[in-house]
C-alpha cells in the first residue's frame, strides 16, 4: 500500500461514483481548492479529514493512514509539464513570471509570495465570447531577511 495508490482509489472511486469535488470538500469542511489538493495527494489530512474521506470513497482504516502522511509535493512526472493545462501554466509562468517577480518586489520588497501560507479560488466566469478560467490566488508575502 501507498499513498500513490490511495489516491488511485479515490479517483477511481470520484469516477464511477460521478462525485463533484465541491461536494467532497463540503463533507470534509475545506475549499475545493485544498480538498482536491489533499485527494490527489499533495496535502495532510487530519485523522478527522482522513475519516470524512474514508466514508466518501471507502477507505480502509490503512488508507485512511495514509492520507495523513506528509506527502512527497510536487507531483508531476516531468519538469517540463506535457499536459496541455498544466502546461499553459508553466507558459504563463515563463512568460509573465519577471512581470510577477518585477510587480511583486516593487510593491512588497524583497521577498517571496508564500505556497504554505496560501489560498486559492478558481471558480467560472461567464463571457460571451467563451467561459474564462478566474483563478485567484493569495500568499502571505515573506520578505528576506538580513543577517
Amino acid at each position: 500500500m501507498s499513498r500513490i495508490e490511495v489516491t488511485e482509489k479515490i479517483i477511481a472511486t470520484k469516477v464511477s461514483k460521478g462525485l463533484k469535488w465541491e461536494d467532497v470538500a463540503k463533507k470534509v469542511g475545506q475549499s475545493k481548492e485544498w480538498t482536491t489538493a489533499l485527494c490527489l495527494g499533495q496535502m495532510t489530512a487530519s485523522p478527522a479529514q482522513a475519516k470524512v474521506l474514508g466514508k466518501v470513497f471507502g477507505l480502509t482504516a490503512e488508507e485512511q493512514k495514509w492520507l495523513q502522511v506528509v506527502p512527497y509535493k510536487g507531483s508531476l512526472p516531468t519538469s517540463v509539464p506535457t499536459d496541455p493545462l498544466i502546461y499553459r501554466f508553466y507558459e504563463l509562468i515563463s512568460v509573465y513570471g519577471t512581470t510577477f517577480k518585477e510587480l511583486i518586489h516593487e510593491e512588497f520588497g524583497d521577498g517571496i509570495m508564500s505556497a504554505i501560507d496560501f489560498k486559492m479560488d478558481m471558480k467560472r466566469e461567464k463571457d460571451p465570447n467563451g467561459d474564462r478560467v478566474n483563478i485567484v490566488m493569495s500568499g502571505k508575502f515573506l520578505p528576506y531577511k538580513q543577517y
